[in-house]
């Protein structure tokens, strides 16, 4: 937590205020019961109604200190303590944007999400506790002891048997919670996992009849999170009590101990009265410090697993210098291998290619194939094992993340829409976009047509997932989304599958026309939308082992005849 703590120093200031303010509101509550101690002796016992006036003037005043104090450092802490959470979870944020796939797979969806809220929220929580009463329990308990032993030393004994036996207590029960609390954490990422699969999942649940199984996957992670919970929640609980029977204990040994000295008139009413109140100061510090000590593993837990986001270094950084060239549209592989993290033999083997402005390139082959992986290479999602990716005549690696990404119009295999409206959809790679520019992506993507049947137009409301679209209007809408862009290389990964024949082929004739300029590279499963392209490439197992037009691959390439004839009939091949 203590690295964590970095975070604080912009509100140095706010944080000094807060010590001196819970200074002085410490000091008003040991001096009320030296005060009320004086009340008795001098004033009640010796009929002195003036000195009682004076006392309860002073009592007050200091009262209202303290209560003075007491809010500004709920204030003061509270502020500070949301600002803290705040940097964190941006600067988690932005850490985590930066990650490689490589990390996100190592990671999971489901832990950075945790890490993202609960852990934060946990190392938040400490924060505020802290900032109230790591300083006020420890000056309110040796205060309290200074003033009690000051107030009646021989009562003093009485706290010499009971500090240590609530000391060991704390240490005890602190020490076998411990371990309980990084265990909820991952158990709490298994249930956010199981509750995310389910969710992201649900049409495939219902249409295989598994809601029992996902209930029944839920609940066996849930009632797992609760039991350890209350495991730990039962042992930590025991504090409480133990606490109040100890001090219980110290206010009847005080009270008889007091009783038998002031029968030879060695203590009064008074010092006794004083010496409760310190007592129970001194007792419920030890409480704060208890409660701070409770929550303090579960926070250096959740600590730990934020450091491991914030230590985390990306596979892929930015090169110090970046090679700048005027080319445009210019795309290269050379000699390319690439393996996933763990994995034992390559996703991609010796991939060499070329594809020029203007040129459609096509990459066709089977499941599993690397068709996918290829494409997530080029805009540096993976760094490659050997050989080299060159955009514009330049390594990938030698060029800057951003200046590569926006020469770069990427749509995905899974579509992937945004909450808003349509048009801030396809104004997401390019803000400033006007109307007309969407007007003629959207004319081009094929789907201004269902747009302008919509009452409200390109600002009409898209759903969380794009769930109130169908699949082939998703895919013409994230088309378009990289058509606004007007970049310089253009990727399709699988995009035409939703898509009838007819606007399939109304597409990519838009496509052929508009985009002149720019590389086009298609990764599609059907032959018809590969047929016309100027260089098709075939992969197998990771290995190109055909690469040229239609009609030479028929005669060369016998895994694209073996896929052709799949698809085709003979006549159709004619």
């Amino acid at each position: 937590m203590i690295r964590l703590f970095k975070f604080l120093r912009p509100y140095t200031i706010l944080v000094i205020l807060t010590l001196v303010l819970v200074y002085f509101q410490a000091t008003s509550n040991l001096e009320l019961p030296n005060l009320m101690a004086v009340i008795v002796n001098d004033g009640i016992l010796l009929g002195n109604v003036e000195l009682i006036y004076k006392v309860g003037i002073e009592m007050l005043i200091v009262t209202l200190i303290g209560t003075i104090c007491a809010v500004l450092v709920n204030f003061i802490s509270s502020h500070v303590a949301n600002a803290f959470g705040r940097d964190i979870r941006k600067k988690v944020f932005n850490k985590v944007e930066n990650f490689s796939l490589n990390e996100f797979d190592k990671f999971g969806t489901s832990t950075l999400i945790t890490r993202s809220t609960n852990d934060i929220t946990q190392v938040q929580n400490v924060t505020l506790m802290m900032m109230r009463m790591m300083l006020m329990s420890p000056m309110m308990a040796i205060g309290g002891i200074y003033m009690a032993i000051k107030s009646d030393a021989y009562l003093s004994w009485t706290l010499v048997v009971s500090i240590p036996v609530i000391i060991l207590a704390i240490v005890v029960v602190a020490s076998k919670g411990i371990p309980y609390f990084k265990v909820i954490q991952v158990k709490l990422d298994k249930l956010n996992l199981v509750l995310r699969e389910h969710l992201t999942g649900i049409r495939v649940v219902r249409a295989f009849n598994r809601d029992k199984h996902e209930k029944a996957r839920f609940e066996n992670a849930n009632n797992d999170l609760t039991e350890t919970s209350v495991k730990v929640n039962q042992l930590m609980a025991t504090i409480m009590p133990l606490m109040m029977l100890i001090m219980n204990f110290t206010t009847i040994a005080i009270i008889w101990i007091s009783s038998i000295r002031m029968q030879d008139n060695l203590s009064n009413i008074g010092d006794m009265m004083a010496f409760i109140q310190y007592a129970m100061q001194i007792m419920f510090s030890l409480l704060m410090l208890t409660m701070i000590f409770v929550m303090i593993p579960r926070a250096q837990v959740s600590a730990v697993r934020i450091n491991e986001i914030l230590n985390t270094n990306s596979d892929i950084n930015n090169p110090e210098t970046e090679e700048l060239t005027e080319k445009k549209g210019f795309v290269e592989f050379e000699h390319v291998t690439f393996r996933y993290v763990g994995a034992e033999e390559p996703a991609l083997t010796n991939i060499s290619f070329k594809s020029n402005p203007g040129e459609f390139t096509a990459i066709i082959g089977g499941t599993g194939s690397g068709k996918s992986t290829l494409i997530n290479l080029l805009p540096r999602f993976y760094d490659i094992e050997n050989g080299s990716i060159k955009v514009d005549g330049v390594d990938i690696r030698e060029m800057n993340q951003e200046t590569l990404r926006s020469k770069i119009g990427l749509v995905p295999q899974k579509t992937l829409l945004f909450s808003g409206t349509i048009a801030d959809n396809l104004r997401y790679g390019k803000g400033e976009a006007t109307e007309e520019e969407l007007i003629e992506a959207t004319k081009i993507a094929q789907a201004y047509e269902f747009i302008s049947e919509m009452s409200d137009g390109f600002n009409s409301h898209i759903a969380q997932g794009g769930t109130n679209f169908s699949g082939g209007q998703k895919q013409r809408l994230s088309i378009a989304r990289a058509l606004v862009r007007r970049p310089e290389v253009y990727l399709f990964d699988d995009n035409f599958s939703a898509l009838d024949f007819k606007t399939d082929a109304k597409l990519r004739k838009a496509l052929r026309n508009e985009i002149k300029e720019a590389t086009m590279i298609i990764v599609a499963q059907r032959v018809s939308t590969v047929m016309d392209a100027d260089r098709i490439i075939v992969l197998d197992n990771g290995k190109i082992v055909g690469n040229g037009k239609h009609k030479d691959l028929m005669n060369t390439c016998e895994v694209y005849r073996e896929i052709v004839s799949s698809q085709l009939s003979e006549e159709e091949l004619k």
